[in-house]
């Protein structure tokens, strides 16, 4: 579940080139009543996926009409780029990055909110001295060079009453753990509490994380179902469709948990295979995270899209200012 904030020159011109292909489409033969629909993940089948799987394993797409074709990105860029341009129908992304593609232009849209709080949070050794971010004055924060962590981090010390200017980041790539685990620094940023933080826990490197919700940052959405303008413009009903049979499958995973991971677990990707126990937890941390409460499964509140925009804006990390209206359509 990695992210970058760097939006390629080359997304834009994958969006002029691609001339409006559509990517829905009906099968033929046996399926030819199902529409087949492209979805691409953030990552490699995980905890969080568990709904999608089920959904497919027990029949609501194909109960809505679809036939989904479930696909990992060769790089994490990917998906938001390939929606963009219409190479794929839909892709699970964030809404920070969702955020910037916007004020680049970039027309893409979220339609369902899938984890409705961070999971990416500021982690520190549990036995430590740091206790709140104003403790990282004079302390190294390890980090995958990302626009978005760096203001997650100014605005959590800043906000603690720290002083930004005595904290030091440095890029550690994606080589989050072993950072960590050797001390290389005192504090990561970038990693999230349903991974890092429990393979850390795992590998005997207890962490205490601190929500960058509580320290000034707005409450985002981490994780979001994205399609493109024209997508979405042309076939609203495939949309409404998919957030129906998602949303049982949501309620399957919910009501039997075990039985959902059990599902995810078949569907492992061999090159990134899973610690049941890991995604066990990790399945725990995330069921009250993607809970919308009395609102429907991926409901998008205005309000979260306004002040995430406006706090992206205030730091710099986006440019030109994003009408919440035009980032988000709920179904």
């Amino acid at each position: 579940m990695k992210k970058s904030l760097l939006i390629f020159a080359s997304l834009m011109l994958l969006v002029l080139s691609a001339c409006g292909k559509e990517t829905v489409e009906k099968n033929g033969g046996a399926n030819d009543k199902l529409q087949k629909v492209s979805l691409m993940l953030d990552w490699y089948p995980n905890a969080v996926h568990s709904f999608l799987f089920v959904a497919e394993e027990k029949g609501y797409f194909k109960a809505q009409g679809l036939d989904v074709d479930i696909q990992m990105p060769a790089d994490t860029n990917d998906p938001l780029k390939l929606v963009a341009a219409n190479q794929i129908d839909i892709a699970m992304s964030y809404q920070p990055q969702v955020l910037v593609a916007r004020s680049e232009e970039i027309p893409v849209q979220s339609f369902g909110a899938i984890v409705r709080h961070p999971l990416n949070q500021l982690m520190v050794p549990a036995d430590g001295p740091i206790q709140s971010p104003k403790d990282l004055a004079g302390k190294t924060i390890g980090y995958p060079s990302i626009p978005l962590d760096e203001a997650i981090v100014g605005t959590m010390v800043k906000a603690d009453g720290g002083d930004v200017k005595k904290v030091k980041m440095v890029d550690v790539g994606w080589d989050l753990i072993p950072a960590m685990a050797t001390k290389k620094t005192d504090a990561l940023i970038g990693g999230y509490i349903n991974h890092e933080k429990l393979l850390l826990d795992k590998e005997g490197h207890p962490m205490r994380t601190l929500n960058p919700a509580d320290y000034g940052v707005p409450d985002y959405y981490e994780l979001v179902m994205v399609a493109s303008e024209k997508g979405l413009k042309d076939k609203p009903e495939v949309f409404k469709k998919f957030m129906k049979a998602i949303t049982e499958g949501q309620k399957y995973v919910q009501a039997h948990p075990e039985d959902g991971l059990s599902i995810l677990m078949t569907h492992e990707d061999k090159t990134s295979p899973l610690e049941k126990d890991v995604e066990t937890k990790s399945l725990e941390i995330l069921l009250p995270l993607m809970d919308a409460k009395a609102k429907p499964f991926g409901y998008q509140d205005p309000q979260t899209w306004e002040k995430t925009a406006q706090w992206l804006k205030d730091k710099k990390v986006i440019k030109a200012t994003v009408k919440a209206e035009d980032a988000f359509v709920n179904y």
